[in-house]
């Protein structure tokens, strides 16, 4: 290669998407999913399939590696939850990202976390925080530039805040966290509550155009539950912006809009208030932060 270049890993709960790049020019891209009947081997060995492929491509090793996980990690580098795919809680990552690219520096971060940094570096923004809005709630909050809390320190479970206490259970044991009440399922759930009946996710978009009022009452719910965990980060850490991407959110005519209103509603005089966007990367965001964290690596 004509110059030092990159590899991004998005490791995701159904896909996987690798990207390499020589400076900011896409070198190449290779997008797989998960076989079925999975277990840690079959994983790993899928993944140094589609590596080996993408090495014998290129005329010399990535200089170094950026990889966003979904998973919960530890400081001993060991996966303690993934609950889309359970098989590999107890999983050395560490160990197995330094089996997949021997002699490359690694490095890896939470997906919501990664794509913050992406966001942020789009938007030209240096202290951001960003919501993922999808089958869960991810996210992630850069300060100065830099991720908070930062890559070691664990990610930025914002998705498991407690905004409402007596709130419905949650995939990970409490109860009231923002996930259980505002991630992409749990508003078409209590959506379905609300309408006696279930609703899909065109069915909810359409009667929020419609204004159907069980769709704009489940859809404020969610966007008051989100404008709590945002301004309570913005008490406590002052970001100056709020993104909101996510397939759901995104998916939403003027989702933003709505945040934004609820944002209003929980002001506090000599606090201003949140500016609120969209996103601009979209599915994108995780994997291009990935080749954010690789450039930050000195081999």
């Amino acid at each position: 290669m004509e110059r030092a270049h990159h590899l991004g890993v998005d490791i995701g709960g159904t896909k996987v998407a690798l990207r390499v790049e020589a400076g900011t020019r896409c070198v190449d891209e290779t997008v797989f999913a998960w076989r079925p009947r999975h277990s840690v081997d079959r994983d790993l060995a899928q993944l140094a399939e589609h590596i080996g492929e993408l090495r014998a491509k290129l005329a010399a090793p990535p200089s170094a590696v950026g990889v966003a996980v979904p998973a919960t990690v530890g400081p001993d580098e060991r996966i303690t939850a993934w609950p889309c795919r359970p098989e590999w809680a107890g999983t050395d990552l560490g160990a197995a990202l330094r089996a997949l690219f021997p002699g490359t520096a690694v490095a890896w971060a939470d997906d919501g976390d990664l794509g913050a940094l992406a966001e942020a570096q789009a938007a030209d923004c240096p202290d951001l925080l960003y919501l993922g809005v999808g089958t869960g709630i991810g996210g992630g909050l850069v300060l100065r530039g830099e991720l908070c809390p930062g890559p070691g320190r664990g990610s930025f479970e914002i998705g498991h805040t407690v905004v409402e206490l007596d709130g419905p259970d949650c995939v990970c044991g409490r109860r009231g966290c923002l996930q259980a009440i505002a991630s992409g399922p749990a508003t078409l759930r209590h959506a379905a509550r609300l309408r006696g009946s279930e609703v899909t996710f065109d069915v909810l978009r359409q009667a929020w155009r419609d204004g159907q009022p069980w769709a704009v009452t489940a859809l404020r719910r969610t966007c008051r539950a989100l404008a709590a965990a945002a301004v309570s980060v913005q008490e406590l850490l002052h970001p100056r912006l709020l993104l909101l991407g996510g397939g759901f959110a995104s998916g939403i005519p003027g989702f933003d809009t709505l945040v934004s209103a609820q944002l209003a509603q929980l002001s506090r005089p000599g606090l201003p208030q949140l500016d609120v966007r969209p996103a601009a990367l979209g599915a994108l965001s995780s994997l291009r932060g990935a080749l954010a964290l690789a450039r930050t690596i000195r081999p």
